[in-house]
């Protein structure tokens, strides 16, 4: 088969990649948009036991983040890469503990939940404070929420998660009162919330960075104030923002006013912009780096067998899917037959057999397995050729075309996402003779042309904010924000809004079933695998949590001798 041939040509470029990588030298995901690609010797996600280690004089942790963070303003980021630096420097009414349990961060305790289970009243704790000495307070957080949903407030394309507040949706989409929202600061320490409907993932939702509180006081008096490192950068988590290099590198500190300084032992992170990945696999092999890939880097592929074999790469679980794009407001992906043709028309498990290599699973569905099993086999054949041929023919006749033009398949820049492209270019070629162009971008850049539209094809990964199935396909309920395929449906919005309201498990997921089958009857996406944590450490490494959804938490990481 044509996938055998090119097969052999990439199995040639791989041990090319693995003498060159012998000399210095990791993986990419990709939302929370994520920007990288491709993870196994990691146990429960953990880089190392506490045991009887003496911790090193020095506590410098030094990764690579890849690219320039397109925003550390909570209410305006949307990706792996902001969020990864953000995790570090704020702290929401709760956090995600070791065990991936939920529990009190800015909260000083569990919150009072009324009988109804709609009303949630939180304590600040007495001892937070943020980095200028200011007390955290329960105005923080009803103005940084309701920042997020002011209609002045453009780019905040998290604005959804909030909907789960009552009045937050009428506020951010109609221009009602944001009076109306339910969330009321009811002195300085209490936070009174109330939600439109039961929602049991809600204290989940309290330690994503939409959530995150802002200094009022800061933010009313400089509205850039995210926009650099500085006196105006004002935080509240195990971290402060020290420096920040554009385009180079970003350096955080610990904080010695956090309520929990006691736990954090890193007292320096520098993060490397590093775009290259062999480069970045170089300068861990030379000492220059201690952590590389998930969740904002990416090991080399060339150097995944290699470190295999070793014993020294680290895969667990991720929640998280990479698929992509099509702009169905560009012919010929407004015609569903064409997408249909384009989905089927990729060997799935051939990319993760012989180009990811690190125990991804094929998609043919949107959400992961690891929250809805059945979707290990999905909703289509993979790599089913003749039906691909046939949608392809009936999508021609239905546009009045006798072959397609040539299409563009756009992607940011990653060697991973290079080498999957070149396959699915291909693919697509060989099985549907269709001549496809390759274009690729730096992220930011990347993410400003897919907001715009203007692509055809474009890479895209999600990865969860919470565990629940609700999280993917929310994603596209309406056209915007995180969803740049311009599909919007009505009877799968009717579901999502059914399933918010339904207080049965059972009978919510077949809600949400029912809508992704809608999802994937439409194929606004091409669905390629389910993603996979994966990195590398050096042993002396300890304590930092790698979790299932994708983040990465070094307020319990250290250094030892």
């Amino acid at each position: 088969m044509k996938w055998k041939k090119w097969s052999l040509l990439f199995v040639l470029i791989l041990a090319m990649g693995l003498i060159l990588a012998a000399c210095g030298g990791d993986d990419e995901t990709g939302g929370k948009s994520n920007d990288s690609g491709t993870s196994e010797n990691g146990e429960n996600g953990e880089s190392g036991d506490s045991g009887e280690e003496t911790l090193a004089a020095e506590q410098v942790l030094n990764i690579n983040i890849k690219s320039e963070p397109p925003s550390l303003h909570p209410g305006l980021a949307s990706d792996t890469t902001s969020g990864a630096v953000l995790d570090q420097v704020f702290e929401g009414l709760m956090r995600i503990n070791q065990e991936g349990e939920i529990e009190p961060a800015m909260a000083a305790d569990q919150p009072d939940i009324s009988e109804d289970l709609l009303t949630y009243t939180f304590t600040i704790r007495d001892d937070a404070v943020w980095s200028n000495g200011d007390p955290v307070t329960a105005q923080d957080f009803e103005y940084a929420w309701k920042w997020v949903l002011d209609p002045a407030n453009a780019d905040t394309d998290y604005a959804y998660q909030l909907y789960v507040i009552k009045g937050a949706q009428a506020a951010k989409e109609d221009g009602a009162s944001l009076d109306e929202v339910g969330v009321k600061a009811l002195d300085e320490k209490t936070l009174e919330v109330t939600l439109a409907q039961p929602t049991p993932y809600f204290l989940d939702l309290t330690a994503f960075y939409t959530y995150y509180p802002v200094n009022k006081n800061v933010a009313e008096g400089n509205s850039e104030w995210a926009l650099e490192a500085g006196e105006n950068y004002v935080t509240n988590g195990p971290f402060t923002l020290d420096s920040w290099s554009h385009k180079d590198e970003i350096v955080l500190k610990k904080n010695a006013d956090y309520w929990d300084a006691e736990t954090v032992k890193l007292e320096t992170i520098n993060m490397f912009m590093i775009d290259d990945e062999n480069t970045a696999l170089e300068m861990y092999n030379a000492g220059e780096l201690d952590w590389v890939g998930s969740p904002t880097d990416s090991v080399p592929l060339a150097a995944i067998p290699q470190l295999k074999e070793e014993g020294t790469l680290n895969i667990s679980p991720l929640a998280g899917v990479y698929y992509y794009a099509f702009n169905i407001d560009a012919e010929p992906f407004n015609n569903v037959n064409i997408r249909k043709a384009f989905a089927l028309a990729i060997n799935r498990q051939g990319i993760v057999d012989n180009i990811t290599k690190a125990e991804q699973q094929p998609a043919m569905a949107l959400v992961p397995p690891s929250i809805w099993e059945e979707n290990k086999e999905g909703y289509f054949k993979d790599n089913d050729i003749e039906k691909a041929k046939e949608y392809l023919q009936a999508g021609l006749d239905e546009l009045g075309l006798e072959e397609l033009p040539p299409i563009k398949l756009s992607y940011n820049t990653s060697e991973a996402h290079a080498v999957i492209a070149q396959a699915v270019q291909d693919m697509w070629s060989q099985n549907l003779g269709v001549d496809v162009e390759l274009a690729n971008e730096e992220w930011n850049v990347y993410l400003d042309t897919m907001g715009s539209g203007n692509f055809q094809v474009g890479r895209m990964g999600w990865l969860a904010d919470f565990n629940d199935a609700i999280n993917f396909l929310e994603i596209f309920n309406t056209i915007g924000g995180n969803n740049y395929t311009n599909w919007e449906d009505s009877e799968y919005q009717e579901l999502l809004a059914q399933s918010r309201t339904e207080t049965d498990p059972a009978a919510r997921k077949e809600i949400l079933r029912e809508a992704e089958a809608i999802f994937m009857e439409d194929l606004p996406i091409a669905p390629i695998y389910f993603y996979t944590n994966v990195w590398i450490n050096k042993d002396y490494v300890k304590g930092i949590e790698v979790s299932p959804l994708g983040g990465v938490q070094y307020k319990w990481g250290y250094i030892t001798e």
